[in-house]
């Protein structure tokens, strides 16, 4: 990687590319807030039938997908490569078979046009989807990143400068849906589903655990909290108890925002920032978003947060982060590979610190 000048104050316009997971997307975004096209082939359908998604299929069906969707994005978006300024591709975290695809195409797509390659954290493009549609929000403030990989509280120092305040010790919270989703009945994708039939249920209906560590107040455990539910239904089996599926998903799910809610509020507050965003697939839970918005009105912090689909994964958000990448000279050569486990920036500073 390297660093140069970005040139003149112009627009920049960027191709960008994401196929960490199941999603195969391009994109182009024109000064990292305005989304000319945003094309996304999705593969739900194809990996519902496993109860989740296959690393080995998914490659393949990237393979298929990804000259369509880039050429389709382009198309959209009334432009050609001549026009852009770099091409921008998610090179981890995800799954290695997913990103290469990706990344090779961008890479092609660099040396054949000449234009730059810059290499996106799939964390941070989650984080940039909230300035496409948020158009008056800027670092720092503090973020919940919330997916079916990830749970991180992290504080934007900066345009690509992040300090992680806690992370998942165990499962993520989306993981920890699609699990609790299989269980119940609901199958894949677990998130959306659960969501769904909780409007049905009572939250308050069983009891489930709100997981803390001891030693770091900002990290989370779902890990718990999922065998909890296994060993409730397990339970009511034995005892020949029928189970209220729409009960089951409600408490769950309250448990699991409660935790998030409680440990955002408590960043925000200790940090002293009042402004708080929320990311990733499990930020379009209708519940969380409203119990985070709740709590923001309370006390006076301002609440941002991406529409459904800029939650999911998509290209424009990689296109957002790579256009502050870009200003800042941030330039990948060929030898850009993919990074499965690729972390998100460091503890750079104690709580005492960084919060004062």
């Amino acid at each position: 990687m390297q660093r140069e000048g970005s040139g003149s104050g112009e627009d920049v316009t960027i191709l960008a590319i994401e196929s960490s997971c199941d999603e195969t997307a391009a994109a182009v975004v024109r000064n990292g807030r305005e989304v000319l096209s945003n094309i996304i082939a999705s593969q739900i359908d194809l990996h519902t039938v496993y109860g989740g998604v296959v690393p080995e299929i998914a490659s393949r069906k990237h393979i298929e997908k990804i000259d369509q969707v880039i050429a389709e994005a382009l198309r959209t978006a009334d432009r050609t490569l001549q026009d852009m300024d770099a091409v921008a591709v998610t090179y981890g975290p995800g799954l290695v078979g997913a990103l290469l695809v990706g990344v090779s195409a961008a890479k092609a797509i660099s040396f054949a046009s000449g234009i730059p390659l810059i290499g996106v954290h799939h964390i941070e493009g989650h984080i940039s989807a909230n300035y496409i549609e948020n158009k008056d929000l800027e670092p720092p403030f503090v973020c919940l990143v919330v997916s079916g990989g990830h749970s991180h509280l992290v504080i934007v120092r900066d345009y690509g400068i992040y300090e992680i305040l806690g992370r998942t010790r165990d499962d993520a919270a989306g993981e920890a849906f699609d699990k609790v989703a299989r269980a119940i009945g609901l199958g894949y994708p677990g998130g959306p589903k659960i969501d769904r039939v909780s409007r049905e249920g009572n939250p308050d209906a069983i009891k489930f655990p709100r997981a803390k560590v001891a030693d770091a107040v900002y990290d989370f455990s779902f890990s718990g909290l999922k065998s909890a539910v296994l060993n409730y239904l397990n339970s009511c089996e034995m005892k020949g108890i029928p189970v209220c599926q729409a009960d089951v998903a409600a408490s769950f799910q309250k448990a699991v925002v409660d935790v998030l809610v409680e440990h955002s509020m408590l960043a925000v507050e200790t940090c002293g920032l009042h402004k708080f965003a929320i990311a990733g697939g499990v930020a379009s839970n209708s519940a969380l978003r409203s119990a985070l918005e709740r709590a923001c009105t309370e006390r006076g912090i301002a609440f941002y947060h991406p529409s459904p689909v800029m939650c999911t994964d998509n290209a424009a958000m990689i296109g957002a982060a790579a256009y502050y990448e870009y200003q800042s000279g941030v330039r990948h050569g060929y030898d850009l590979n993919a990074v499965p486990n690729l972390k998100l920036g460091e503890n750079l500073h104690s709580l005492l610190d960084s919060c004062g």
